[in-house]
């Protein structure tokens, strides 16, 4: 089963994701900040770390970046509702998928199916 690791500080948000995403067939862990999310990297793998940009204590971007360091297999797909945050995570981290707020929860679940199948086609899983 695919792991998502997924760093929301929006508590109603986390919970409307993380319900999304298990309907759908993935295994869910959240947490509200990034340096929650840090601890969890480095002890258990996680085929994905969908993360916020904007959060308390560790912004999404350096979270990114820590995963890339302790967890180089992992995907990475950031969620923002601010658009400039958008462009500085494209340039700092180009090979994420970066999805903007509002969106609705089928497309979240289609860019995670399309991660994951881009993969099992290539055979990177």
């Amino acid at each position: 089963m695919t792991r998502i690791l997924l760093a929301e500080d929006e508590q109603a948000m986390r919970e409307y994701l993380k319900r999304a995403l298990e309907k759908s067939g993935y295994e869910v862990v959240a947490v509200d900040r990034g340096t929650d999310a840090v601890p969890l990297l480095e002890s258990e793998h996680f085929d994905l770390l969908l993360t916020d940009i904007v959060m308390p204590e560790m912004d999404g971007i350096e979270l990114a970046r820590h995963c890339a360091k302790v967890s180089p297999k992992s995907e990475v797909m950031f969620i923002t509702g601010f658009s400039g945050v958008a462009l500085r995570a494209g340039e700092s981290m180009p090979q994420a998928k970066i999805l903007s707020k509002p969106f609705h929860l089928k497309d979240l679940v289609l860019e995670v199916e399309r991660l994951f199948n881009r993969e099992a086609a290539t055979g990177q899983i």
